[in-house]
């Protein structure tokens, strides 16, 4: 049985429902699940949508307290209960009471209401386990894609993307391939401008660069690239690639969610346990009417389902991020 850590995410959105409704079709998975959030919210959300609440009266679970809590709101009280659910999610993985955490979505807002200084999971858990490199992957069935700069404007990805960036991250995607048992993984890097940049044509980015960062970085691990951004997602989700690196957020994600929204999973390498995630948000239009799907969240729960035991094997051999 892997044992999974489940935060039930921002209680004024749907995390609590998704969690509820993944239970139901996860009973006779190889996990063994302990939530993580206020416990009366979720009891009340189960009542809300029609679930049997039985469901929840067989998995552990450990209770966030506070009140006020109303669903569809930015509320700090909501916030804290988040934060709250994370940090104790993290002490019990680090403590080895769970062998990966799996996460409901957050609400940046709440958070930084609640007093938070980190502006999603990814910052927030290496803030927590003083991990110094923490990496964000995704994976749709065959397709994985691994983020060079992720939440910031597309003008300051823009002018970050640097040859020493480059290389430093398609080292991270061999670990991360490694840590996930793929052994010379075959790493492609998208190009920055349209076909490439043609030569120059359409910009220098990938002559001056992508492309000196994929020549050093060859002599290591297996990569190739810049490819054309228009293409290279799909011929990886056909397998001809183990993953992709994206160089800003929405190049990775418009081409993971067009592929198949439900089932594209977030995963964070670098930290010292594995951690999981939905790829979506909290939805407080939603929040409490039981039209939530759950199939991200399975898809989350399955992944570290599969790749928890190993990933943190790897970890623990010494095999740390640089």
């Amino acid at each position: 049985m892997i044992k999974v850590g489940v935060t039930l995410g921002d209680p004024s959105g749907i995390g609590p429902e998704i969690v509820i409704k993944a239970l139901k079709k996860l009973r006779k998975s190889g996990l063994r699940i302990t939530l993580i959030g206020n416990r009366e919210n979720m009891f009340d959300i189960a009542k809300l949508i029609g679930a049997n609440q039985s469901i929840l009266e067989s998995v552990d679970i450990v209770d966030i307290p506070g009140e006020g809590i109303e669903l569809g709101k930015v509320q700090k009280i909501s916030g804290r209960i988040a934060l709250a659910s994370i940090e104790t999610a993290t002490r019990m993985a680090l403590a080895g009471e769970v062998e990966a955490i799996a996460t409901a979505p957050i609400n940046k807002r709440a958070i930084i209401l609640a007093g938070s200084k980190y502006v999603d999971h990814t910052s927030m858990l290496g803030g927590f386990t003083g991990s110094k490199s923490v990496i964000t992957v995704f994976e749709v069935r065959k397709l994985r894609i691994l983020f060079i700069t992720k939440h910031l404007s597309l003008i300051e990805a823009c002018q970050s993307i640097t040859e020493g960036l480059i290389y430093d991250t398609i080292l991270r995607a061999d670990w991360a391939l490694r840590s996930l048992g793929i052994e010379d993984g075959r790493i492609a890097v998208a190009a920055l401008n349209p076909h490439g940049g043609e030569n120059g044509l359409f910009g220098r980015e990938e002559l001056d660069i992508i492309a000196p960062a994929v020549r050093q970085a060859s002599e290591k691990v297996n990569v190739s690239g810049p490819y054309p951004a228009d293409s290279i997602f799909h011929y990886s989700s056909l397998g001809k690639y183990d993953i992709v690196l994206s160089l800003y957020h929405d190049q990775g994600h418009i081409a993971a969610k067009t592929y198949d929204f439900d089932r594209t999973v977030s995963m964070n390498l670098g930290l010292p346990f594995l951690r999981t995630s939905v790829d979506h948000g909290t939805a407080f239009d939603i929040a409490g009417k039981g039209i939530a799907s759950e199939v991200n969240m399975i898809e989350a729960l399955e992944k570290a389902e599969h790749y928890a035991f190993s990933y943190r094997k790897f970890v623990e051999s010494g095999n740390a991020m640089q």
